[in-house]
């Protein structure tokens, strides 16, 4: 440094070099609007490297698919941009998941130990939309980088192996079924075991065991989120579900009509009743937008999604556009987040993805300690 800037700096009172304290003050007024905290508060900082005036660190959110991900890295930036005599700055984003714990020795510690988060996704009643909403929540969650497996427990309808196309599962030397992949996406159906054109006739005791295996001898892996496409109502494969394995929250899938909120108040009530953390509402088929007008239109009435969360006081994730492409892209074996990225279905279902990946964060950020001690208890009994 040569002597005349050095007096500049002393007449100015401007630091020749930044510290981490600097930098940290600095980021303190960046806040996570999910978590209402800010992101030095929160832990986000990490591995700060200061070499005389540049900056390199790390912020190292909840979750991949943080939507606010983008916006909290040019905050940063300008954030460190601003100090005196700033360098060079780099902010590498990077996310750690949270997740329950699973202690070793639980019955579900062989298949579901490595698994962060069990998203149920489920609605009163069938023709909701509820397996196409659970596919594109699944891919969306992928292609944000989160680890993703979806099973389909819908046993007497399995749709997914059709939407999803995926390989033969395979079995394991640790007599564990290795669940087959599909665009980065673990997933399980008994529809892999039959053809899609067989019935499924099991009586209920038999369903709970193939629900069991699923969960207890399919090897999962390291995931952040496992997806589980639930049938429909309110019965013994979802108390099975909740009974077996400690499922994060829920998604409840509706159409706008009130003869669809009728039966999606009864799931809302069924996972209340499990003591099952609602996430949210997602609604589908909310409106058309016909080629020639460009205008919305609400065939199946307007805003039953929205009024039945502001009913019960939950999250109202989003609402999907009735779109051919949807329905062609499920057919396909590719679905419209990944065939028809631009479309308004696959934009509203990342949006939805991202919605669901926040509320999940909220949901660990404010119950960390009681979430833990559930897990804990809740193996214990089983």
């Amino acid at each position: 440094m040569s002597l005349i800037k050095s007096m500049q700096e002393k007449i100015l009172g401007r630091p020749s070099s930044i510290t981490e304290d600097m930098v940290r003050s600095a980021l303190s007024s960046i806040m996570d609007p999910d978590l209402g905290k800010d992101i030095v508060s929160l832990g986000f900082v990490r591995n700060v490297v200061i070499s005389g005036t540049d900056i390199k660190l790390d912020i190292n959110l909840t979750t991949p698919a943080c939507p606010v991900k983008d916006s909290i890295k040019t905050q940063a930036e300008v954030a460190l941009k601003n100090l005196p005599n700033a360098g060079t700055v780099s902010v590498n984003m990077t996310a750690t998941t949270r997740g329950q714990v699973t202690p070793a020795g639980s019955p579900i510690a062989a298949s579901l130990g490595q698994v962060k988060n069990i998203i149920a996704v489920a609605s009163g009643k069938g023709g909701v939309g509820k397996s196409t909403t659970a596919v594109n929540l699944a891919y969306a969650l992928a292609a944000r980088g989160s680890k993703v497996g979806l099973l389909d427990a819908d046993v007497y309808g399995p749709s997914i192996p059709h939407m999803t196309r995926p390989d033969a599962p395979m079995q394991s030397n640790s007599n564990l079924i290795n669940p087959p992949m599909a665009a980065g996406v673990k997933i399980m159906s008994i529809g892999l075991f039959a053809g899609g054109d067989k019935a499924t006739i099991l009586r209920g005791p038999m369903v709970s065991g193939v629900i069991k295996q699923f969960l207890t001898q399919v090897n999962w892996g390291d995931l952040d989120y496992l997806i589980i496409d639930y049938p429909p109502g309110t019965g013994d494969i979802q108390l099975t579900l909740s009974q077996t394995a400690p499922i994060t929250g829920a998604v409840v899938v509706t159409t706008p009509q009130d003869v669809a909120l009728i039966d999606v108040r009864k799931a809302i009530a069924m996972f209340d009743t499990m003591k099952v953390p609602v996430i949210g509402v997602v609604e589908t088929m909310s409106y058309f937008v016909c080629d020639g007008c460009d205008k919305k239109h609400h065939i199946f009435r307007d805003g039953g999604g929205a009024r039945v969360a502001k009913e019960f006081g939950i999250s109202f994730l989003g609402d999907v556009p009735l779109e051919p492409s949807v329905a062609t892209a499920s057919d396909q074996g590719s679905p419209a987040v990944v065939s028809h990225p631009a479309s308004s279905a696959a934009k509203a279902y990342t949006e939805i993805a991202g919605a669901v990946a926040s509320q999940v964060s909220i949901i660990h950020e404010a119950y960390k300690d009681a979430l833990n001690h559930f897990s804990i208890v809740w193996n214990s009994q089983n």
